[in-house]
C-alpha cells in the first residue's frame, strides 16, 4: 500500500520503455466475488499487518463491506501477477449517480455528492497493497498496479479519478497523474491513519499522462476483459500497452 508513493515520478524515456518490457511478464487477474479466500485478500491482510494497520484475525484475510458484490455491483478486485506470482492488488469502484456507493464517497460524501448530483462520475481505487518481496524486486510495481485505475477511467469515461491517500503520498499522485487535493485529511474507517482525497480531471490530463507514461496505454479489448460484465469468474488478462493505439474519445461504457 505505502510503496506507491515511495517512488519518484520518472521523466526518462528509458524508464517508460523498461516498464513496457516488464508488462510482458504481467497478468491481471479479476477476483471471483464468491471466493472469500482469494489470495488477494491474504495479500491485503499481510500488507496491513506488516505496518500494524489492521488487527489480527485467525483467517489471515482482509475483506470489508465494500468487497460485497451484491451490495456493490460497481466494484472489481484485481491481482497483479508477475511471472505467475501475486505481486500486488487493487480494488476499484465506479461511481455514478445511479451507483454512488464506494469507500471514497463513504468518507468524503459531502465533497463528492454535489458533483454526483451534477452528473459527474468517478473511479475510486482503494486497498492498494503490495507483496513485500515483490516491492523490493520491482520498484516500479506501483505504476503497474495503478495502470488498472488509469484503464478504468478510460473504459468508463469517468469525469474524475479519485485517490484516497495518506498526506505524505499526495505529491506522488500530483506528479504522475496530475491530481489535485479535493479535501484535507480525515480518519479512514478501519485503519489507524488519516487519508486525503485527491482527484484527477480525466479529460484534462489523460492524453498527456499516456504520452508521458506509455505503459498506461491499453486497448479496448483489454479494458473490456477487465471491466465489462459478466465478471463473476476469475479471468487472466494480458496487458496491451505495447500494441495499443493512440487514445480516442468514445461513448461511455455502462455498469451492468
Amino acid at each position: 500500500m505505502s510503496a506507491a508513493t515511495q517512488n519518484q515520478a520518472p521523466t526518462a524515456s528509458n524508464f517508460a520503455g523498461a516498464l513496457v518490457d516488464i508488462l510482458d511478464r504481467v497478468e491481471y487477474r479479476r477476483v471471483n466475488p464468491a471466493d472469500l479466500n482469494d489470495p488477494v485478500y491474504r495479500l491485503r491482510y499481510d500488507a496491513y499487518r506488516r505496518e500494524d494497520f489492521y488487527p489480527f484475525n485467525s483467517l489471515g484475510v482482509l475483506r470489508d463491506d465494500f468487497d460485497d458484490y451484491e451490495t456493490f455491483p460497481n466494484s472489481w478486485n484485481f491481482g497483479v501477477y508477475i511471472d505467475g506470482a501475486l505481486a500486488s492488488s487493487l480494488r476499484i469502484h465506479y461511481l455514478t449517480p445511479q451507483f454512488p456507493k464506494s469507500p471514497a464517497n463513504s468518507l468524503f460524501g459531502d465533497v463528492l455528492k454535489p458533483l454526483l448530483d451534477q452528473g459527474a462520475t468517478f473511479v475510486d481505487p482503494t486497498r492498494f497493497t503490495v507483496d513485500f518481496e515483490a516491492s523490493l524486486a520491482y520498484p516500479a510495481l506501483p505504476f503497474l498496479t495503478l495502470r488498472l485505475a488509469v484503464m478504468a477511467t478510460r473504459h468508463f469515461r469517468a469525469t474524475y479519478g479519485l485517490h484516497c491517500v495518506r498526506p505524505e503520498h499526495g505529491p506522488f499522485y500530483k506528479r504522475v497523474l496530475g491530481s489535485s487535493l479535493m479535501c484535507e485529511a480525515r480518519k479512514w474507517h478501519d485503519v489507524g491513519f488519516p487519508m486525503e482525497l485527491w482527484g484527477t480531471k480525466v479529460s484534462e490530463v489523460y492524453d498527456r499522462t499516456i504520452r508521458r507514461y506509455p505503459f498506461f496505454h491499453s486497448s479496448d479489448e483489454e479494458r473490456a476483459q477487465l471491466f465489462a460484465p459478466p465478471h463473476q469468474t476469475p479471468i487472466w488478462v494480458h496487458p496491451t500497452a505495447r500494441t495499443a493505439e493512440a487514445p480516442t474519445i468514445g461513448p461511455v461504457a455502462p455498469v451492468r
